[in-house]
């Protein structure tokens, strides 16, 4: 029997069950502004945001492997197609493109023309420091932390601070060889 082919992001999209957008956006809202009214300082505020990000990522890139059944990448370029295409299409219902690649393959960024976290929200000039969607750099490098790959994910455009776009870097600082917890071969 052959194996399954992995799962577009769109067939898994349609299959997973989903909350109301709306109620997903105005939650999210309301978790940023306690960080901002407990922890007081943008830049904590920032890395607590990058930290919640981080823990989901390292549980949910479980639930992405057994829904999507994508089988193991082979190099950080294929990794970085198979996040921009089902990854944030299965949980967040957009696709991002994969562009400015380095010479050596090991930063690119992801592009995200729409951002489903970012509906009714206007920065005030006392955030303007504030990276909004920062859970989303925390979610990336988490699930690939899981994957082996260690990584550094940070915000270069916000369409919240007047950008065009929203681009996600996301640079590959090492490919962490995986650990067996004992050796099958005595």
């Amino acid at each position: 029997m052959a194996p399954a082919a992995p799962k577009s992001g769109d067939v898994i999209f349609a299959s997973v069950d989903r909350v109301n957008a709306e109620l997903f956006t105005l939650t999210y809202g309301a978790i940023v502004r306690q960080l901002i009214t407990d922890l007081e300082e943008v830049e904590e505020v920032n890395k607590q945001l990058d930290q919640m990000g981080y823990n989901i990522g390292v549980r949910l890139v479980d639930e992405f492997l057994a829904k999507s059944n994508v089988s193991r990448c082979v190099d950080f370029r294929e990794t970085a197609e198979v996040i921009a295409k089902v990854g944030f299409k299965m949980f967040l219902g957009v696709t991002a493109s994969v562009t400015n690649w380095d010479a050596e393959g090991t930063t690119c960024s992801l592009i995200l023309e729409d951002n489903p976290l970012v509906d009714f929200v206007e920065l005030p000039d006392t955030c303007q420091g504030l990276h909004y969607c920062n859970i989303l750099s925390g979610v990336v490098r988490g699930a690939l932390e899981m994957v082996s790959m260690k990584t550094e994910v940070t915000w270069l455009r916000d369409m919240l601070r007047g950008d065009d776009i929203f681009e996600l870097q996301v640079k590959l600082l090492k490919q962490v060889p995986e650990e067996y917890p004992y050796k099958d071969d005595e």
